[in-house]
């Protein structure tokens, strides 16, 4: 059985590598009061209980933490004081940029040679990864930390639980289809925030008539349209219901015909002029420096856009920023006070990983999501799926707002965590191409070709 999960991963890679599409940090994507769990100070010393054995131990560690950031310098400051508590621990540390990181550990995966920790996605990534036998459950480790183990909200462990087996740790909470918007621009040209689709086509041809772009749209890695644009906007029209029975080719597909409108109201932004001109050749994070240089009105971004806007937007811009939901679609099946979303990366632990290793491994996870690592992640403006009382003076006002609106609002899936990896490059694709003019009809048919092969349908 491993063997037939890691030749369909090396299929996966080279069909990555033929598509040229790489995923991103969101997320998807694609886009998280540390008194919740406490230090655990009385917990044994191992699983992950940070205590120095003494013991020379090697441990790789691969991460995309490499932007300026909040967050990313949050976490490389983690690494590094986990380095000087633990001296008997010789990190090898791979710091990849996120829109390759994908690629590179699929790359080693199809190669059977995981690093000992790494950042994993929930669902189809931990799904893959766990049927190709290359990782290995932490539930001793969470098992251990009661307290931190329950401090989490209510399924913010289900995507990364297969058979009983919980083999990450959430270490943020990711909405991946925020509409942000400039208050300012608004109140300039008279515009309110888009309640419905109509509003939102109406402000896009005012913003076009007086030559300011109404949003910003990154698309370069491909996964970013899929996960902030497709995943809400095909929701809000086919509902939550049909793309689960779609996604496992039972009683749907996605050449029907409200599968293909939801393609067309997003060709219809392209062809409305709603998006820049280059839409494919620029990264999210430049698209999120478009917006936050008010150089578009808009964007359709993730809860990780915060951290970055945090960083990089003058205090005046951030108390102009505001946070929104997709616009209603008339006619739509799904409900539109929700936001697509999923449980952030957690940090997966290699099979291979043994011994004093494996203990080396486990202090490693709890010092990167743990109480204190969760506190700091929020205080970063990153969302988190842990349990902890916001200090809003500690964050920008943007967070603050973006954090009250997920409280508010419920969650819808993610296209890349439910579809197969061949699926979703068929979807992120296929954007790509209606972003050049390409067809609906024929993109559904290329997607509905991909997940059903995938599933052997």
């Amino acid at each position: 059985m491993r063997k037939r999960w890691i030749s369909v991963l090396v299929f996966l890679l080279v069909a990555s590598i033929f598509t040229a599409c790489a995923g991103g940090t969101g997320t998807t994507a694609s886009g998280k009061d540390g008194s919740a769990g406490g230090s655990d100070a009385n917990a044994p010393a191992n699983p992950g209980g940070g205590k120095d054995s003494g013991e020379s131990v090697k441990l790789s560690l691969w991460h995309n933490f490499t932007g300026d950031d909040l967050r990313a310098q949050a976490m490389r400051d983690i690494i590094e004081q986990f380095k000087q508590s633990h001296p008997h621990v010789a990190l090898d540390i791979q710091a990849i940029p996120p829109d390759g990181y994908k690629t590179r550990l699929k790359t080693v995966a199809a190669a059977n040679e995981m690093p000992d920790v790494f950042l994993m996605w929930p669902g189809t990534m931990t799904k893959e990864f766990h049927g190709g036998g290359l990782i290995q459950p932490i539930n001793e480790l969470l098992d251990g930390k009661p307290d931190w183990k329950s401090g989490f909200l209510p399924g913010s462990f289900d995507d990364f639980t297969i058979d009983g087996g919980t083999y990450s740790v959430p270490m943020g909470l990711s909405p991946t289809s925020i509409l942000y918007y400039n208050q300012a621009i608004f109140d300039k040209y008279g515009l309110q925030v888009p309640a419905t689709w109509d509003d939102l086509m109406k402000a896009v041809a005012t913003l076009k008539e007086n030559k300011v772009t109404p949003i910003a749209l990154g698309n370069k890695a491909a996964w970013l349209a899929q996960s902030s644009i497709m995943s809400s906007l095909a929701d809000r029209v086919t509902g939550t219901e049909w793309f689960l029975k779609a996604a496992n080719q039972d009683g749907a597909q996605f050449t029907d015909p409200e599968f293909v409108k939801a393609l067309e109201l997003f060709l219809g932004l392209q062809e409305a002029g709603a998006f820049q001109d280059g839409a494919n050749s620029i990264d999210n994070t430049q698209m999120e420096m478009m917006f936050a240089q008010g150089q578009a009105a808009m964007m359709i971004d993730g809860g990780w856009a915060l951290t970055n806007l945090s960083a990089n937007a003058t205090p005046e811009a951030l108390q102009q920023m505001g946070a929104a939901v997709l616009p209603a679609v008339p006619g739509g099946k799904g409900d539109p006070k929700t936001l697509s979303g999923v449980v952030g990366v957690g940090l997966g632990l290699s099979k291979k990983a043994e011994g004093k290793r494996k203990e080396a491994a486990y202090d490693l996870i709890f010092a990167m999501s743990g109480p204190e690592a969760q506190k700091r992640t929020l205080e970063a403006n990153q969302l988190v799926s842990f349990k902890l009382e916001l200090d809003e003076s500690k964050v920008s006002p943007l967070f603050a707002k973006v954090n009250r609106l997920v409280n508010e609002v419920k969650r819808t899936p993610v296209y890349d965590a439910v579809l197969t990896s061949a699926g979703t490059d068929a979807v992120n694709n296929g954007l790509q191409e209606l972003l050049m003019g390409g067809k609906p009809e024929a993109v559904a048919q290329k997607i509905q070709e991909a997940q059903a092969k995938a599933l052997g349908k």
